[in-house]
């Protein structure tokens, strides 16, 4: 009987310690990643409980380039990733001033890869399973720093909301910059310039063979950046050998957290499809 009892009281030690050991859920804040031109970048982070390695994304907000929140403006993805087990890192980048600094914020999300890599065991996270995911103007910014990756930043994967990846088709043919000011550099020096440099940065110029798998959301009637940006670049990636799905929202405008009312059953299948591509991806 005693012996019985000390052996019971070695057990609850043992699990007792195993608890304690075991980490739990952490949501770091407020984690500084990169210090560009002495400026700071943070980005906020949710691990799963347990030993992992977990898979994880980067999420990138969007903001037209130069505004945006990494806490408001993707809340609605943070639920069904934690529910789902997967780590999550929301990050800030350098917001524009200018076009000519469209670049650097594509470099802070390069950065912010290998930010997480470099400290995979510290957030329980597996650096070989890694997605990106961007909306609006952070899914223009993950889908390049994705196709022209730096060394070591290489992903698994892209899911972009409603990005805009034909920055020229853009600027030509978009509603929201005024006709006057379109006028007003067409022939010119300056235009040539500016095309060039847009399709440097316009995602769908820059596919090549082994570019990642894609998933891309978008609502048919957006009027900010067409559905027809998503069509042509799921349409490029496929005919460069790339695996690409398009998930249209039927109805649905330009922002998921618009979405969330106006479209309540569209939010929650997207939400469904990200997840299953995730696991499909990362398995």
């Amino acid at each position: 009987m005693a012996i019985h009892a000390g052996i019971l009281s070695l057990l609850l030690a043992l699990s007792v310690s195993i608890a304690v050991a075991a980490p739990k859920a952490s949501a770091p804040r407020d984690i500084e990643y990169s210090r560009p031109a002495g400026v700071p970048l943070y980005m906020d982070a949710s691990i799963p409980a347990g030993a992992g390695p977990f898979s994880a994304v980067i999420i990138v907000h969007g903001g037209g380039w130069v505004r945006g929140d990494r806490r408001i403006d993707v809340e609605p993805l943070f639920e069904p990733l934690e529910s789902s087990g997967i780590a999550w890192f929301s990050i800030d980048y350098r917001l524009l001033r200018n076009l000519t600094e469209l670049a650097a914020p594509v470099e802070d999300v390069r950065n912010a890869i290998l930010f997480v890599k470099e400290h995979a065991a510290q957030y329980r996270i597996d650096p070989e399973k890694i997605v990106l995911i961007g909306e609006s103007a952070g899914g223009q910014l993950v889908a390049m720093a994705a196709l022209d990756p730096k060394p070591g930043a290489r992903v698994q994967g892209v899911i972009a909301f409603y990005a805009p990846t034909d920055l020229v088709a853009l600027a030509q043919d978009s509603t929201l910059i005024p006709a006057q000011l379109r006028d007003s550099v067409r022939g010119t020096p300056f235009e040539a310039l500016l095309l060039g440099g847009l399709r440097q940065l316009s995602p769908i110029d820059r596919i090549n063979p082994g570019a990642p798998p894609f998933l891309l959301v978008h609502g048919t009637t957006d009027d900010l950046v067409p559905f027809a940006q998503s069509q042509a670049m799921c349409d490029r990636l496929i005919a460069n050998g790339s695996a690409c799905q398009l998930l249209p929202i039927q109805g649905g405008g330009h922002g998921m957290r618009w979405w969330e009312s106006s479209h309540p059953q569209e939010a929650r299948e997207y939400k469904a499809v990200m997840v299953q591509w995730l696991r499909q991806e990362l398995k």
